[in-house]
């Protein structure tokens, strides 16, 4: 399936544009996609804390993926 992936900040950096579309099995979790994103972008790796959102609610390493989905990788984020 095709999934479309909403990056801000670093990751926006790391992948190279804001918005992208990947190919996954039919049956992807959230580890999936992050796995996928690991070996295609190996310094996605340094982000420890990132979440992901998926339909604007944030998603755990089980959550399953649906192509008509909206995912969001969303960074850490430093105050001041």
């Amino acid at each position: 399936m095709k999934v479309t992936v909403l990056c801000f900040g670093i990751t926006r950096e790391i992948l190279g544009g804001f918005s992208h579309e990947f190919e996954l099995e039919s049956d992807a979790k959230i580890k999936d996609l992050k796995d996928f994103l690991i070996e295609k972008y190996p310094s996605f790796q340094k982000l420890s804390s990132l979440r992901i959102a998926v339909n604007e609610e944030y998603a755990e390493d089980h959550s399953e993926i649906k192509e008509t989905d909206e995912i969001v990788l969303i960074p850490p984020v430093s105050g001041g």
